[in-house]
């Protein structure tokens, strides 16, 4: 892709980047960045909840490589500063999320910009039938690449513990002096819970930051920074953290709350075991979650245990 760049022709894009988040827009450019510094591969970022002046301004310089979330892209198109006649390739990181109600009118809409002789790739870890029906409408004789029996769950143990939802807390107090944590991520299902449960661990003595769609883009930016740079050893999050965010020091994932399907248990529980690291899966399932746990054994093809009374360190740390 970064080889395309020709030097000699002032395209405002080559390629288009659209991701789900902030946080992976952010983490996609680093990458792009990286990659393309000795080709003078020049990259930009728009996201939501940011300056739309300085965005605009920026696109007055040269751009080969645009990543960002659809609904500012768009905007942006719209507003005649985002020329997009001649961008060759169009990347969907994440399809799955950008095909949901959320974001694929905006998707949509975006692709009327691009050339009819576009190319475009699609990546996600579950292929659901939205992605299916886009991909027939919108890709000439598409090759399918398909990874998933290589990389489902690979490398990552997976336990659950049978608790009341009061006895939440203590369960998580013991598996904090038990486990030996590189860096965990704890789930929750409501972002009122994810601010209460970081309180509680705070409380109880251990080191927690917390994150979800409803802080301010520079607070969400801070925590993810200074949490991946290790400032801090446990995350307490929403799933705005479970698409394409690569924190290699994460060895832990714990389901607070059980998630209601497969699709977002396998994006939850993938933080932990990333590329090749080992990985470990703690899921609290009250009486209730029990039809889903037992569902999503089943959709996933994997088995969760029960958790044994000592945990052996091999299994997710090396």
């Amino acid at each position: 892709m970064v080889q395309k760049k020709n030097p000699k022709i002032n395209f405002p894009f080559l390629v288009v980047i659209l991701v789900p988040t902030r946080e992976l827009a952010l983490q996609t450019s680093q990458v792009c960045k990286e990659l393309g510094k000795n080709l003078q591969i020049q990259v930009m970022v728009t996201t939501g909840g940011t300056s739309l002046k300085d965005d605009i301004m920026r696109l007055y310089q040269p751009v080969h490589l645009l990543v960002g979330t659809p609904g500012r892209i768009l905007d942006l198109a719209k507003k005649g500063v985002c020329i997009l006649k001649d961008c060759s390739m169009l990347i969907m990181d994440e399809a799955d999320k950008l095909l949901s109600p959320e974001f694929q009118p905006s998707v949509e809409q975006l692709i009327r910009f691009l050339p009819a002789h576009r190319q475009i790739l699609m990546f996600s870890a579950t292929f659901p039938v939205t992605v299916k029906d886009f991909k027939d409408r919108y890709l000439q004789k598409p090759y399918i690449i398909n990874l998933m029996d290589e990389l489902t769950l690979k490398g990552i143990t997976q336990y659950y513990a049978f608790v009341e939802e009061r006895q939440k807390v203590h369960c998580l107090n013991t598996l904090f002096s038990k486990l030996q944590i590189n860096q965990s991520i704890i789930f929750c299902n409501s972002v009122n819970r994810v601010e209460l449960l970081a309180k509680k661990i705070t409380e109880l003595g251990y080191s927690c930051f917390y994150i979800h769609a409803k802080m301010l883009q520079d607070h969400r930016n801070r925590v993810f920074h200074d949490f991946r740079n290790g400032a801090c050893r446990n995350l307490v999050c929403t799933d705005l953290f479970t698409r394409g965010i690569d924190i290699q020091a994460v060895n832990v994932v714990i389901n607070f709350d059980f998630p209601k399907n497969s699709e977002t248990y396998l994006h939850r529980v993938g933080r932990s075991g990333r590329f090749g690291h080992l990985g470990l899966a703690v899921n609290l399932i009250t009486y209730e979650d029990r039809f889903n746990l037992y569902r999503i054994e089943q959709e996933l093809g994997t088995e969760i245990k029960q958790i044994p009374p000592h945990i052996d360190q091999a299994i997710y740390c090396r």
